[in-house]
């Protein structure tokens, strides 16, 4: 039993794979962090944009 502790810290394995999904878990908080803080500044622009080609920013009537 002990041997086989011993071979399964020694084994690396799946280190690659872990880094790979370390690295990509890192870039995902990075971008929710960023949008996150971006958010009402994205509005705003798409707001000034609808305002000057002079239309609205609410429902259409359908009609």
């Amino acid at each position: 039993m002990i041997n086989y502790l011993k071979l399964m810290v020694r084994d690396e394995r799946g280190q690659g794979m872990v880094e790979y999904a370390l690295i990509i878990a890192l870039i995902a908080i990075l971008l929710i962090g960023g949008l996150t803080a971006l958010q009402g500044g994205i509005g705003d622009v798409f707001t000034r944009i609808t305002n000057a080609l002079g239309g609205s920013s609410g429902t259409t009537s359908g009609s």
